[in-house]
């Protein structure tokens, strides 16, 4: 799938992809599900988020217009 991030790059996503985003840090997490409907990616990452927001969670909703990839 297509998304457009707000540094205007166009991204070729799916499932099982890893991206990154920025809460509080920036930081990494594989995509588990696109939500074409709300524009929103819902991300794992099994050792858990960092920051005081998500810190410790395993599992974060993300704009599709907060992710990069590397």
């Amino acid at each position: 799938m297509k998304i457009k991030n707000k540094y205007e790059e166009e991204l070729e996503i799916e499932v099982g992809d890893w991206v990154g985003f920025k809460s509080d840090i920036e930081q990494h997490g594989q995509i588990k599900s696109i939500q074409r409907g709300r524009n929103t990616l819902i991300l794992t990452n099994k050792d858990g988020f960092h920051g005081e927001y998500i810190g410790g969670d395993t599992e974060t909703l993300v704009w599709f217009e907060d992710v990069w990839k590397d």
